[in-house]
C-alpha cells in the first residue's frame, strides 16, 4: 500500500452493520466469558478473548467477511505472519473453501503451524508483510481467487466489532475498555459497536505505534516496525472509526508486556501472547490511570504465541 493510497476515503462502519454482523455470526463463534477480578488492586474485568476458536479475536472478522463475500469463491488468499492467517485458515475450513497464506520469511514458526493445522497453504515470499501482500494480490488475480486483507476490510472491522456487543451485555455500568491496536480491526470493531457510549482506548507498543502515528498524521501513515511480519501502518477503517469515537492511542514498553504477562500466568495461569497481555499492561505499568475505584475491562485479544517463550 502507498501512501497515495490512503488518501480515498475509507469504507465506513457504523453500529448498525455491527448489529448485522452478530445476527449473520450467530451460533459461528464463542461468546468468550468475562473474568471480574482484581489486578494490582485495579478492579478489572478481563475479557478472555484468548479463547475464542483459533485462539484469536480475529475469527471474528474472518468468518463475516466470507459470509458476505459478493461471491462464494473456493480458494481465499490474503497474507499474514501472524493471527490473521490463521483465522482465515480456520473460516476458510469451516466454510469448506480452500485457503492460501502468503506469509513472509519473518513469521513465527508457531503461526505458521497453525496455518497449517488449520488446513491452509502456506507459501513464503519476501522480508516484510508489504511484500507478502503484493505477492498474495497477484496470486489471488492469477487464481481467480478472493482476495481478503484482513486488517482494513468493512465486513472484518464489523464482525470483530461483535465483541464489544458482548461486553455491554456481561459488564455493567459502560466501563473504559482497553484493548490493543495491531492493524486495527479490532479497536475499529469496538468503536463502532460503542462509539462515544463507552470509552475505547488503544494500547500499541512504543517501538510500533501504527494509530498514534495515524492520528498525528491524519492518515495512516508507515511506521519502521521492529516486527515486520505484520502491517507497517494502521488500517484507514480503523483510523476513521478511532476519530469519530475519539479513541486515543496509549503505548506501553516491550518490558511493560512482558510483566503483564507474567502477572497474568502468576496469579490465573494464564497464558497469552504479547499483543494480547498489551491492554493490561497499560494498566499496571501507568499509561493508563482508571478513576478510582472505577473498574476497567481487559481485551485479552490472542495466545497463539510460542508456548515455550512464555
Amino acid at each position: 500500500m502507498t501512501d497515495a493510497a490512503t488518501t480515498v476515503a475509507p469504507a465506513r462502519v457504523f453500529r448498525s452493520d455491527v448489529r448485522a454482523a452478530r445476527r449473520r455470526l450467530a451460533g459461528q463463534l464463542r461468546k468468550t466469558p468475562v473474568f471480574h477480578t482484581s489486578v494490582a488492586g485495579f478492579p478489572v474485568s478481563l475479557k478472555l478473548e484468548y479463547l475464542q476458536h483459533g485462539g484469536t479475536f480475529q475469527l471474528r472478522g474472518a468468518l463475516h467477511a466470507l459470509l458476505t463475500a459478493a461471491e462464494y469463491p473456493e480458494q481465499v488468499v490474503l497474507a499474514s505472519g501472524g493471527n490473521t492467517g490463521v483465522a482465515a485458515a480456520l473460516a476458510a475450513a469451516r466454510l469448506g473453501r480452500s485457503c492460501t497464506v502468503v506469509v513472509p520469511e519473518t513469521a513465527p514458526h508457531s503461526k505458521v503451524a497453525a496455518m497449517w493445522s488449520h488446513g491452509a497453504e502456506v507459501r513464503w515470499h519476501g522480508t516484510t508483510h508489504a511484500a507478502a501482500c503484493a505477492h498474495a494480490a497477484e496470486l489471488a488475480a492469477e487464481r481467480g481467487a478472493l482476495y481478503l486483507p484482513l486488517h482494513d476490510t468493512a465486513a472484518v472491522v464489523a464482525g470483530a466489532g461483535v465483541l464489544g456487543l458482548e461486553l455491554e451485555e456481561q459488564v455493567r455500568g459502560r466501563p473504559p475498555v482497553l484493548a490493543a491496536v495491531g492493524g486495527g480491526a479490532l479497536i475499529g470493531g469496538l468503536a463502532a459497536a460503542l462509539g462515544r457510549r463507552q470509552p475505547v482506548i488503544g494500547v500499541e507498543p512504543e517501538r510500533r505505534a501504527l494509530l498514534r502515528a495515524a492520528l498525528r498524521a491524519e492518515r495512516p501513515v508507515a511506521v519502521p516496525a521492529a516486527d515486520s511480519a505484520g502491517p507497517d501502518r494502521v488500517g484507514a477503517i480503523a483510523l476513521d472509526l478511532a476519530r469519530r469515537a475519539a479513541v486515543p492511542a496509549l503505548t506501553v514498553t516491550d518490558d511493560a508486556v512482558d510483566a503483564a504477562r507474567e502477572q497474568l500466568w502468576r496469579e490465573f495461569r494464564i497464558v497469552v501472547e504479547p499483543s494480547g497481555a498489551a491492554a493490561l499492561a497499560a494498566l499496571l505499568s501507568g499509561a493508563f490511570v482508571p478513576e478510582p475505584g472505577r473498574r476497567t475491562i481487559v481485551v485479552l485479544c490472542g495466545a497463539n504465541g510460542d508456548p515455550a517463550a512464555r
